[in-house]
């Protein structure tokens, strides 16, 4: 379970992330990322820790199988959390093929969105 530091909640929050924030699609997700602002130089300016949300549709199916996908995409972003710049807001945003998929494709596609937006991977 992701930790609640770690959580988006505020709809401000999320409405930063998906409007000023880069974004990562793949078959599954769309994974959009507002890196941190915050300047750890400055003296009494401590980083506030990462906080990520979810979105998960009707169109990924009903109420369980969205809420199976939401517990997923959590496991998945509570190990991912550290690699991620502090102060950074991120949503992930399931697509309909979320709710037949396992975890391990839900990790890969994760996975690959992350890369490109930290800067390792091809566009």
């Amino acid at each position: 379970m992701l930790p609640t530091e770690h959580r988006l909640r505020r709809r401000e929050d999320f409405a930063t992330a998906v409007r000023r924030g880069r974004r990562a699609g793949r078959p599954l997700l769309v994974v959009h990322l507002r890196s941190g602002s915050t300047d750890p130089h400055v003296p009494g300016e401590s980083a506030p820790p990462t906080r990520a949300g979810f979105v998960v549709s009707k169109a990924v199916g009903g109420a369980v199988v969205r809420n199976k996908v939401k517990r997923r995409l959590r496991h998945l972003m509570r190990d991912r959390v550290a690699q991620l710049p502090p102060g950074s807001l991120v949503v992930v945003r399931a697509l309909p093929g979320a709710g037949d998929a396992d975890h391990a494709q839900l990790a890969r596609d994760l996975d690959a969105a992350l890369q490109r937006l930290l800067g390792g991977g091809a566009r």
